[in-house]
């Protein structure tokens, strides 16, 4: 088991959340001239007595120095990836489902569920976020399965906020399939997915390779699940039909119309009736052979150290599909992935908890970009000993987007330990940028790992300019209307943030805003910027992590930051500048408008602002200044900073990540930047 090297801070911290226009500087000084400095006010010098040099090198000093603790023997840097309790809830499941349940592990298991329960009864998706119906349903029966009494004031609690809120007829499609399984809802009232779906063509309109990657690595082993409805019978006390408001009736398990008798998802709601039909008619004749091919996807899909697709979905799927199946639990497939879940757990003496994924290529990736930006020496031993471990990790193998680039040669770097079937464009630009100066001691290796990498990534552009993470072309938005896609998530389109990022990378490797596909990149950037400026994130929260790495990508590529879009985007940021100097941004952004930019400063925020600010010429302003000075304000003694909030994005809206590593290495990133751009005019 792996330890945890950020410990959660479960201390509440008050913030401003007042956000006000800042006062205009001076004249922006230009990236381009760092010896014009303005330099920062004498009290900010002040606020580290008795250290040797200036605040700002010292504070370098200490993360760049923590990070150089943080590095694990191999030479990677990996930290926790925080999201919701569902996926520690569902482990629970998994055990109970298959008769293999470990008693002082659901033990600690539990724990860790009672300790992420709110004071209101209810459990979130984000940290302070509003209660979420389907996660509490799921952490309340995993409390259950562990024994738990449903007169425990935990679950007491929880059970008022269940059926205030509808109770389980309203939760999600994932949370109803898991009661299915215990035969606490039925599986007429899951929304289907037939089997068959696996035999259609990959020319077909509809298959499973339009499904993002996500999607099909999770859907897939699904569907043996809803082919074979399985029922675990539970004794009396681990049953939760007191979840329901009333007892449910048979009409209770269709889809209620919405928006109107005519739209899209009407006609999908009448599509999966339909399906209902067919799927209980003992005349299935396709069933068996789409069977065998699901059956044969899941074990050419299982990667050697046993995952699937690098996520708990997929992963814990396959398990229940292969369980499903006639598999046994000491089969090598099922033990292989079940080792592998295991290994993104964290387990101390009186807790465990499942991450939904590990991030360690992504996580050594950012940090090595900031300990450049720190003045580490490019031949320093910690960074040539991460470059060697993320140039070990490239992918060489065809994965499933080979379906839509069959003449694409196999490049680039996944998230995760092994991945090879899904490597994505984000950590390969992520991965080539950080070791692309690195005193590596096979150059030559580096250099055609990089070739392949950037040759693959581009071959990912989508025909509409823009770049998604996974898939090329992953863009029929009707898959998201059908009843099985409650999480709005089942593709994988192009987006803004991974579009400059991509502009990013072809800048730092010599490409030209002339170049044909940085021409339809930009064309795919202005048409995506919001009416008020910024650009959406769809990998972070949410608004100022989009406007991030679009500047970044232009400035890179060489397009005039004085052009009226990129103005207007750094206005908005500077509008949404807090009171105390940082930025903050809550996750709420995701479905109200009039929150973008808006929320309690955080460390890692404020520093996407910073360096959003710096690509466009603004490393001078006073904006840049007040948030340098909040960024040294917060930093603690060991070059840490505190952060509860959740940055990260999983599926917008539902499904939210906290990285422990980003409070961390992007204050760095932006501390290093400033400094280098200001060029060391900082002395006392």
């Amino acid at each position: 088991m792996k330890s945890r090297k950020y410990p959660i801070s479960h201390a509440l911290t008050s913030f401003n959340h007042t956000t006000v226009a800042p006062v205009e500087a001076p004249a922006p000084i230009s990236v381009k001239s760092p010896a014009k400095v303005h330099r920062l006010p004498s009290s900010i010098w002040k606020k580290m007595e008795g250290s040797a040099g200036n605040p700002l090198d010292k504070a370098v000093e200490l993360t760049r120095d923590f990070f150089f603790r943080e590095q694990l023997p191999d030479g990677y840097w990996w930290a926790e990836l925080e999201s919701n309790v569902t996926i520690t809830a569902e482990y629970i499941m998994l055990f109970h489902f298959l008769g293999m349940v470990d008693k002082d592990k659901e033990r600690k298991m539990a724990n860790y569920l009672l300790r992420q329960q709110t004071e209101e009864g209810y459990w979130t998706v984000w940290h302070n976020g509003p209660g979420d119906l389907s996660t509490t349903i799921e952490a309340y029966f995993a409390l259950k399965l562990a024994g738990y009494h449903a007169d425990h004031i935990a679950l007491r609690k929880a059970r008022d906020f269940i059926l205030a809120n509808g109770g389980i007829l309203k939760s999600r499609v994932f949370t109803k399939t898991f009661l299915a399984m215990f035969g606490e809802f039925s599986w007429l009232g899951v929304p289907s997915m037939p089997i068959e779906l696996m035999l259609l063509p990959d020319w077909a309109y509809l298959n499973v390779y339009e499904f993002s990657s996500w999607a099909r690595a999770t859907i897939i082993p699904m569907s043996v699940l809803m082919a074979n409805r399985p029922v675990y019978k539970l004794p009396p006390h681990a049953r939760v039909q007191e979840l329901y408001v009333r007892p449910p009736r048979p009409t209770d398990y269709t889809f209620t119309k919405e928006d109107g008798i005519f739209s899209l998802k009407n006609f999908f709601i009448g599509v999966d009736h339909l399906l209902k039909i067919y799927e209980s008619s003992p005349i299935r004749p396709f069933k068996k052979r789409a069977t065998e091919k699901v059956e044969q996807w899941i074990l050419e899909h299982q990667e050697k150290t046993g995952d699937w697709g690098g996520i708990q979905p997929a992963m814990l799927n396959a398990i229940l599909a292969l369980h499903c199946l006639g598999y046994a639990n000491d089969h090598p497939a099922v033990a292989k992935g079940l080792e592998a879940l295991a290994n993104f757990t964290i387990e101390d003496s009186d807790s465990l908890v499942l991450q939904s994924c590990i991030s360690p290529v992504w996580d050594t990736a950012l940090v090595l970009q900031a300990m450049q930006e720190a003045s580490v020496p490019l031949d320093h031993p910690s960074l040539i000993k991460a470059s060697q471990w993320l140039l070990d990790r490239e992918v060489r193998i065809k994965g499933d987007w080979k379906i839509k680039s069959p003449d694409l040669e196999p490049g680039g770097w996944a998230f995760e330990f092994q991945n090879d079937w899904y490597p994505d464009v984000d950590d390969s630009t992520a991965v080539m940028i950080a070791i692309k100066d690195i005193k590596v001691k096979n150059t030559k290796a580096r250099q055609d790992a990089i070739r392949r990498g950037i040759d693959w990534c581009l071959g990912m552009q989508s025909e509409n300019g823009g770049w998604a993470a996974f898939d090329k072309d992953n863009t029929k938005h009707m898959l998201n209307k059908i009843p099985f896609a409650d999480l709005e998530a089942l593709i994988d389109p192009p987006t803004a943030d991974l579009t400059g990022r991509m502009l990013e990378l072809m800048g730092n490797f010599g490409y030209t805003k002339d170049h044909p596909q940085a021409v339809s990149a930009l064309e795919f950037l202005k048409n995506e910027q919001e009416p008020e400026g910024p650009w959406f994130g769809r990998w972070g929260v949410n608004y100022i992590y989009g406007t991030w790495y679009v500047l970044i990508g232009l400035e890179a590529i060489g397009e005039d930051m004085n052009s009226p879009y990129i103005k207007k985007s750094v206005n908005w940021i500077k509008s949404r500048q807090n009171l105390d100097g940082g930025w903050g941004e809550v996750c709420d952004s995701y479905w109200d408008r009039t929150l973008m930019g808006c929320g309690p400063s955080t460390a890692s925020q404020t520093s996407w602002a910073l360096m959003a600010l710096m690509a466009a010429g603004e490393v001078g302003c006073q904006a840049v200044e007040r948030g340098i000075q909040y960024l040294l304000a917060t930093q603690n003694s060991d070059g840490t900073w505190d952060e509860e909030a959740f940055t990260g994005t999983g599926f917008p809206k539902y499904f939210m990540i906290k990285y422990h590593i980003y409070r961390n290495c992007f204050p760095l990133t932006a501390l290093g930047r400033y400094r280098r751009l200001t060029a060391g005019t900082h002395a006392q």
